[in-house]
């Protein structure tokens, strides 16, 4: 689940005066506690000055697309038209995306080309930046991945329990 977490800090310009920062990114975590933890070691690594947590929330995007070229994020609703058949109208199902692009219509692009495998038919009616800076997806590399994590104390891995452990666990 992706969560928006706003973060409050001050920073001395160039003139000496002090200007305060309320600044959205987007964290993939399990919970709000979790959020909340990444995103201050997140910040703990950019913002050098004290900051805090402003606000948290769930966030309504159903995938995020990420774009190496991109350089700012657009929020673009996606409206996957079906037909029912019962009612013999056009249904459509929204949901919002999160592409990371130039310009609008850089995320116009990027969107549509993420969807050419798409079978069924879709729109694209909005697309707006939105205020987010950055994404921080749950694993960025395999050194975070759990399954290099060390076994919890009074834990055993699986691979170092021989055949006949096994076989006295399971009788």
């Amino acid at each position: 689940m992706w969560y928006e977490c706003k973060i409050k800090y001050s920073r001395i310009d160039e003139e000496e005066r002090t200007k305060t920062f309320n600044q959205a990114y987007l964290f993939d975590a399990l919970s709000f506690t979790e959020a909340e933890a990444r995103a201050t070691e997140e910040m703990r690594q950019y913002i050098s000055t004290d900051f805090k947590i402003s606000n948290i929330k769930v966030a309504n995007f159903a995938e995020i697309c990420p774009n190496e070229s991109g350089d700012r994020w657009f929020k673009c609703k996606l409206s996957c038209i079906s037909f029912d058949e019962d009612k013999g109208a056009e249904r459509k199902a929204n949901s919002y995306i999160l592409v990371q692009a130039n310009d609008v219509k850089d995320a116009y692009d990027v969107l549509a080309n993420s969807l050419t495998d798409t079978v069924g038919d879709f729109e694209i009616p909005s697309i707006v930046e939105s205020p987010i800076l950055d994404v921080f997806p749950y694993y960025d590399n395999e050194e975070e991945a759990p399954m290099n994590e060390k076994a919890p104390e009074g834990f055993v891995p699986v691979e170092n329990i021989s055949k006949n452990e096994e076989t006295q666990i399971v009788s």
